[in-house]
């Protein structure tokens, strides 16, 4: 399970530190996944949940042509990557430029996956997150 916030600096070739606790064995064994978020953010995925991923994608009740679009939209954006000797990996400069990174990310786990955000874009969300989730929280509980 992925939770937590870490703060870091895009190095001058576009990379990044993963946080000590995230570096699984089988993150550095089997690599990685990073795709474009649903929100402006890179989604990082271990392999077994992206082939998760990529299982309900491919198995469910969707339209054929539906599904290529979708089947397009996802993993033609997909980056298989590998955490380095240091425990940084490279972010692709079209997913940089899509998540408005520039010197500072965010690095928020989030239960199965990682999400990474441009600062300023992390800052916006969480505050609109927090602002939702009591609301949310309360449609959860029974009455």
């Amino acid at each position: 399970m992925f939770t937590g916030i870490y703060v870091y600096r895009v190095d001058d070739k576009g990379r990044i530190p993963i946080p000590p606790r995230f570096r699984t064995d089988e993150l550095k064994k089997e690599g990685i996944m990073l795709r474009p978020g649903t929100e402006k953010c890179i989604t990082l995925y271990s392999l077994s949940e992206w082939k998760k991923l990529a299982d309900n994608l491919t198995t469910g009740p969707i339209v054929p042509l539906k599904m290529r679009k979708l089947n397009r939209a996802i993993f033609s954006t997909a980056f298989n990557t590998d955490i380095d000797g240091q425990g940084r990996i490279s972010l692709p400069q079209q997913l940089r430029q899509y998540a408005g990174i520039e010197e500072e990310v965010v690095i928020a786990g989030t239960n199965t996956y990682i999400e990474i955000w441009g600062k300023k874009e992390w800052d916006a969300e969480i505050a609109r997150c927090q602002e939702e989730a009591g609301q949310i929280i309360e449609t959860l509980e029974p009455h």
